[in-house]
């Protein structure tokens, strides 16, 4: 252990100190103020005479006479399974109320890329109770599949139901699963009090609390606890999928707080911006954490990821959003004006995207007609929604008999499938039903994405309900 008392300069969450030898990066720093507190740090930066420190805690009552030890060692997450059912704050100690948490083992949180050979092909289900989810983009284990959202919007309501729904199906072949548990670790950041407290509320309402790990970094925080609570979540998850065996769903929110922390330390360090004031390297940094998602082969468990973003000003060409779809596999799309109609949850369709669904859907995890179902349904909403552009200018008079069914489809997908409320937890079965109700109001010849087999074995069934209804 090396101490120093060479404080040259504060600068935000940064402390710069100079030293007589290196200084491993990434390794871990105490500081002791005046008054006796301990705070703790991370090397930011490392040259041979000089380190530059983030300090987690903040920075407030350190000066310049205040020690600074260097521990030799980088910083590690207590693991055990005993975390389910626990609370941690942003740098991972306890705030429930509960016993000292007595690890297994300490793990670093930066983690070990998957090797890409190892990698097994995310193609098994995840129901989640939301239809415009698994009908129409559905989640796959091993996936990462990001929310986009915007400031107003419900993606917390939507990041709670899905907290508390998400499960892995049994194989309907054998009627038995891989013997997975399946486990959610939540992870928030930059959150406010009252936001904090509605998730507490609804994670101990509904007993979601026993099979999760919830991490909260509040919005009054250090910015710079928030570049380590997404790592303490997704090394939980790792050991939990990896060690033992669980399927574990991760639920990281808001990215856009984590990405402002990057962009204040960035600053504070004086460093060159990229695009908006973000930094260079933010690409890499997100990749870090998203592509700890995965399948390994010859392991049970899997580690599926759900980052939620708000993007600044409903701009997805933002930096944010933009390099994070570059690196997942699609996205979730929340819709303001889905939203003020009173649509719940307001998730539109069209511009969404899940690039795993048709790996994970079809025989065995769902049913055979899922893909069929979802591409036309697709297909008619998106006709639905340019002949609401042609109604503005000619009136829904001057359509056709068809175009106004395709209209009627529209605001009924909407209405029945989409709009579904925050408590409803509809299973893959009863989402593809409603997707046939809805399919039974087009004419069969319309139906040019859907296997003939199919048509005839549910087409004509709703048919006859409709006919015997009235």
């Amino acid at each position: 252990m090396k101490e120093y008392q060479t404080i040259t300069e504060i600068s935000g969450p940064l402390v710069f100190v100079e030293t007589d030898e290196p200084v491993g990066y990434d390794e871990i720093v105490e500081i002791e103020t005046g008054d006796g507190q301990t705070r703790r740090g991370q090397v930011l930066e490392s040259a041979s005479d000089h380190v530059a420190i983030q300090v987690f805690e903040g920075t407030e009552g350190i000066d310049r006479n205040s020690s600074v030890r260097f521990l030799g060692e980088t910083m590690k997450m207590p693991v055990t399974e005993d975390l389910l059912g626990r609370v941690l704050d942003g740098s991972g100690q306890p705030i429930d109320g509960g016993p000292e948490i007595v690890p297994d083992e300490r793990r670093d949180i930066v983690g070990e890329a998957i090797n890409p050979y190892s990698r097994e092909y995310p193609e098994e289900f995840i129901q989640t109770g939301v239809s415009a989810i698994d009908g129409m983009n559905t989640l796959v284990r091993g996936q990462k599949l990001p929310i986009f959202s915007a400031s107003g919007l419900p993606h917390n309501d939507l990041a709670l139901q899905i907290a508390r729904q998400a499960t892995v199906p049994e194989e309907e072949e054998d009627g038995d699963d891989d013997g997975s548990e399946f486990a959610v670790i939540f992870g928030a950041m930059g959150i406010t009090q009252e936001e904090a407290n509605e998730f507490m509320a609804d994670f101990e309402r509904t007993g979601a609390l026993e099979r999760s790990v919830v991490f909260t970094n509040l919005a009054d925080d250090p910015a710079v606890e928030r570049t380590i609570t997404p790592r303490l979540a997704l090394t939980t998850a790792e050991y939990l999928a990896f060690d033992k065996g669980y399927h574990v769903l991760v639920i990281l929110t808001d990215m856009t707080n984590y990405c402002e922390a990057l962009r204040e330390i960035g600053a504070a360090r004086e460093e060159v911006p990229g695009r908006r004031g973000y930094p260079g390297y933010m690409y890499t940094d997100l990749a870090q954490l998203y592509e700890r998602a995965g399948r390994i082969k010859g392991r049970e468990g899997s580690v599926t990821q759900i980052p939620i973003l708000t993007m600044p000003g409903d701009d997805d060409t933002h930096p944010i959003p933009d390099l994070t779809g570059y690196i997942t596999e699609g996205q979730i799309m929340m819709d303001r004006d889905l939203h003020s109609e009173g649509i719940e949850p307001p998730v539109n369709v069209l511009p969404s995207l899940s690039r795993l669904m048709d790996d994970g859907i079809g025989e065995g995890l769902t049913r055979e007609d899922h893909a069929d179902v979802s591409d036309q349904m697709y297909a008619a909403y998106a006709e639905g929604e340019d002949l609401r552009d042609l109604v503005n200018i000619v009136g829904r008079e001057a359509l056709s008999e068809r175009d106004n069914r395709f209209l009627d489809f529209a605001d009924r997908f909407e209405a029945e499938f989409v709009d579904q409320g925050s408590d409803a937890d509809l299973s893959i079965d009863e989402t593809l039903d409603i997707g046939w109700d809805l399919l039974s109001m087009l004419p069969k010849e319309e139906l040019n994405r859907i296997d003939e087999d199919l048509i005839e074995e549910y087409y004509e069934e709703q048919e006859a309900e409709e006919v015997a209804a009235d």
